[in-house]
């Protein structure tokens, strides 16, 4: 063999090794370790370290100064997860001791498990320097990703310092993930929080232009023996709740004792079947109200836990403003009895979505039955598609009743190699009975995002009679105030936007500047006539604590159609055409101090007439026993002889930690547009790993401080793993 061949051999085998080398992997190792944010069991010894974390926030350049070390394995039944932060300072801060409150405002770590690998959605865990627990969904969106916190699984972390270094040891059971024996690579990335510096480092290299959860940007591990079923099948929570409630106008009170049982079975580690039988949702927090000002509904979040795991399989079936199921609707009007929800993997690049739920009859109210059908199927690495179908019917008894309402559509998603292209084209159709013909909707848009720079342009149609009892389609319906009744009426949209912001890395003041983000929403009638353009208008500075001042300016040309009555005094706008513009001026604090506040004024006109405008958002975080948030929205609107009107908004949330499991958590709204005061006080305690009591007190007035009605809520479920 000559020298030359020799050579190449030996090139050869480097590169091999270099390659391995380069291999993230999940190891396996049969062994248990203490959870007690020391990692000081041999097994830590022999993991190797996964470290050079990248800048993201407020600096996006290079390596972080301050570094974090990981180490990961599993043992068949639990993933571990051990890290080291090399702070400057022994020092911690949080912003909250609450489960779920995402650590933005505190050091912690926080990661993300795309454990099937596909970019569509993933676990998100986190834990914060006071070793509070968060964890969720992340789930992909038209645009991009976003994630929720309602999703609960049972894991454990504790953390400790040693020296000036923050140490996180986690154990997260696998059966509480979805993963596939054949596809046995896990997307990750970690992220470690350092609100002191109002900084972000990230493991695997991301722009700030990009969002946060971005799951194309993920480290892929390997995971040695993964297993093929979870260690457990089951998890039955029962729960029995008591609720005492008083309507003084009605003169009316009850006391009603609800049993109701959760189960969820693992068909296979990749998919999952729910049931939920009587549930009682009087637990979840309550809606932060808003004043509305606009002529149609306004969208709240789903924070039922039934409705969230998977969520992203049923809510992002359509797009902004026209989404074909809303789970809110469900059990919107009468109790839900029964509900089944199988979701999950198939295969590697097949999910499904099967939604079943029962509601009982109420009244006047009918009972209904709900079917959600979905399937999304991964074509390529860059194209994903998604068929559904939705059905409402009326029930009685066993019996189905021809009063019905059915959706069903195709989507088609496109992501660019170099992550700089998204696409998405919808094509959806209804049917109701005794209603056919301009019951279509289509869209297509495309983004594109690099540093610096994101634009995107996009265009819908919405015909009439495209109905979705299960949906969210509010501008379909309009409120004719003259006349007293509601006009369902056809649409075309078109949006274009754009943003340029430009980041200063050497500057001692300025992180950067958003020196120009417009967008532009234009809608034409069923006939093609102009109805409506609205033009938002912002530019900002950003100093280097990410404290902010900026402008927004909107203008609005509207052809009013029908009479609308914003003030609610019973004289109403008329039909139109309408020019106006508002100009808003505000100013954010650093959100890493423990006083943090913003403030905003506003001033324009509105329809015929003026409005004047302001808000002041007050946060003062007494760490680690309280945190204390005050805001307050102010509308002052002259329409002349139409009349005048002041709306205010004020809403307290006061939370007050006697450690991680236990607090006490208050709201108070105050909403004259609605006419209502209320108060929610709530005591929740997480006695065991997902197991609960909450003592809920709630209490409604009007704006003049007569009560309308109160009760006293007692819920306790134990969760059982079988």
């Amino acid at each position: 063999m000559n020298r030359f061949s020799i050579l190449i051999i030996c090139s050869l085998c480097c590169y091999t090794s270099y390659l391995f080398s380069q291999t993230k992997t999940i190891k396996y190792i049969d062994t248990k370790v203490s959870i007690d944010g020391k990692l000081e069991e041999s097994v830590w010894q022999q993991l190797p370290e996964y470290t050079g974390f990248y800048n993201y926030a407020p600096n996006d350049e290079g390596l972080a100064e301050q570094q974090t070390e990981v180490k990961l394995f599993h043992d068949g039944e639990n993933l571990y997860v051990g890290l080291v932060y090399h702070d400057i300072e022994r020092k911690s801060q949080v912003g909250s001791l609450k489960r779920d409150v995402p650590i933005g405002l505190s050091d912690g770590f926080a990661m993300i498990l795309d454990t099937q690998n596909q970019e569509q959605n993933a676990y998100y865990f986190s834990v914060n320097a006071y070793g509070t627990l968060i964890d969720g969904l992340v789930e992909r969106i038209s645009e991009g990703y976003d994630f929720s916190t309602s999703w609960n699984a049972v894991w454990n972390a504790k953390t400790s310092i040693d020296g000036n270094d923050k140490i996180y040891e986690v154990v997260i059971p696998l059966k509480f993930l979805n993963f596939n024996k054949d596809n046995a690579v896990f997307g990750v990335q970690f992220y470690m929080r350092d609100i002191k510096k109002n900084a972000w480092t990230i493991l695997k290299n991301v722009k700030r232009n990009y969002r946060l959860f971005d799951l194309r940007f993920t480290e892929k591990f390997s995971v040695e023996n993964l297993p093929s079923i979870s260690s457990s099948k089951f998890a039955v929570t029962p729960s029995v709740t008591t609720n005492y409630l008083n309507d003084v106008v009605e003169e009316v009170d009850e006391t009603p004792f609800i049993p109701s049982l959760d189960v969820q079975y693992s068909v296979t580690s990749s998919l999952k079947l729910d049931v939920t039988i009587n549930p009682d949702f009087s637990q979840i927090d309550v809606d932060q109200q808003v004043t509305n000002l606009t002529r149609f509904s306004i969208f709240f979040p789903e924070r039922r836990n039934f409705f969230l795991e998977n969520a992203d399989l049923f809510s992002n079936l359509g797009v902004d403003g026209v989404n074909p199921f809303y789970s809110r609707r469900i059990g919107a009007n009468s109790d839900i009895q029964l509900g089944l929800k199988l979701s999950g993997n198939i295969s590697p690049k097949t999910r499904i979505g099967v939604l079943n739920v029962q509601s009982d009859e109420d009244g006047d109210i009918a009972s209904q039955n709900y079917v959600v059908f979905v399937g999304e199927q991964q074509l390529s690495k860059n194209i994903t598609t998604t068929a559904y179908l939705i059905n409402r019917q009326e029930t009685d008894g066993f019996e189905f009743i021809n009063d019905y309402n059915r959706v069903t559509g195709l989507n088609l998603n496109y992501r660019s190699n170099n992550n700089k292209w998204l696409g998405l084209v919808n094509f959806g159709k209804s049917f109701s009975n005794g209603i056919s013909g301009e019951n279509n909707f289509y869209h297509a848009g495309i983004w594109y995002n690099k540093r610096g720079l994101e634009w995107s342009a996009a265009i819908k149609n919405i015909g009439k009679n495209y109905i979705t009892d299960l949906g969210f389609t509010p501008r379909l319906s309009n409120y004719d105030a003259i006349n007293d009744v509601v006009v369902r009426e056809g649409y075309t949209q078109s949006t274009v936007s754009i943003e340029h912001e430009k980041f200063y890395e050497n500057s001692k003041a300025l992180n950067s500047v958003r020196i120009l983000n417009y967008s532009n929403n234009t809608y034409l009638d069923d006939t093609g006539k102009l109805n409506q353009s609205s033009h938002f208008l912002n530019s900002a500075l950003f100093f280097k604590d990410l404290s902010a001042v900026y402008y927004v300016y909107t203008h609005d040309y509207v052809d009013l159609k029908y009479g609308f009555d914003p003030l609610g005094n019973g004289d109403a706008l008329q039909p139109g055409t309408y020019n106006f513009g508002l100009l808003k001026i505000g100013y954010n604090s650093a959100n890493n101090q423990k006083f943090r506040y913003s403030v905003n004024v506003q001033k324009g006109n509105y329809y015929s007439g003026k409005r004047i405008a302001g808000g002041v958002y007050l946060n003062y975080q007494l760490l680690p026993f309280a945190n204390l948030e005050l805001s307050y929205d102010v509308n002052a609107i002259h329409l002349n002889e139409l009349g005048k009107e002041t709306f205010h908004l004020t809403r307290f949330t006061g939370q007050i930690f006697f450690n991680n499991r236990l607090n006490w958590t208050t709201y108070v709204q105050y909403n004259t547009q609605r006419d209502n005061f209320n108060i929610n006080s709530r005591l929740q305690w997480e006695y065991k790993p997902l197991s609960y009591i909450y003592l809920v007190i709630s209490d409604n007035y009007n704006q003049d401080i007569t009560r309308k009605d109160w009760g006293i809520a007692f819920k306790m479920n134990y969760r059982f793993d079988f």
